[in-house]
């Protein structure tokens, strides 16, 4: 089994990526296998509202860019993380492009996530986390996955690089998150 992780953030290495890896450490103690792959840097142009996805039926979106491959990541796997700091109270734009493109390929196509097991990692330094941390649930919920809780919402504060690991709260619940997911992931793929 394996989880690949989409990190939204300009940062490769900063808060959001830190928070992912406390999410694998528990994953990788369970077997699965984990990647991530940095938004930061590619291009991941918005939906066009063409629909030709929804001609073609090809499991890809007609724009060619770095999405494509993302999307087809999202297919291999068993769990997907979507991970975003918080800008102005929602997800990055990069991320953003990502959630409608993948969404809608994902509805043309059978509902391919279907099924797969999706979770939430936001970085925030104060508020408007909880509403980033819903736009990445609603993706994972119209796509008919199935989403673990953890022992709080899935939220690491800090501003600079490396803060969220000054956050205990918050890195014990990526660890639970961590947990959560593989307990799932085990159960529906049995």
């Amino acid at each position: 089994m394996k989880v690949v992780a989409f990190n939204g953030s300009a940062r490769k290495d900063g808060n959001t990526a830190i928070l992912v890896r406390e999410v694998f450490k528990e994953l990788e103690k369970s077997g699965i296998e984990t990647e991530i792959v940095q938004l930061a840097g590619k291009k991941v142009h918005g939906c066009t509202a063409c629909m030709k996805c929804m001609e073609k039926k090809d499991r890809r979106c007609v724009i060619e860019d770095f999405a494509n491959e993302c999307i087809a990541k999202m297919d291999e796997a068993e769990g997907i993380i979507l991970a975003s700091p918080t800008y102005f109270s929602d997800v990055t734009a990069e991320m953003k492009a990502l959630i409608d493109r993948s969404g809608f390929v994902a509805m043309a196509n059978g509902s391919m996530f279907r099924r797969k097991v999706g979770a939430a990692v936001v970085a925030v330094r104060r508020g408007g986390a909880i509403h980033t941390f819903d736009t990445i649930n609603h993706f994972f919920f119209i796509s008919q996955m199935v989403v673990p809780g953890s022992c709080y919402w899935n939220v690491g504060i800090g501003l600079a690089p490396g803060d969220v690991e000054k956050d205990n709260e918050g890195l014990e619940t990526m660890k639970v998150l961590g947990e959560n997911m593989a307990w799932a992931m085990k159960k529906l793929n049995k």
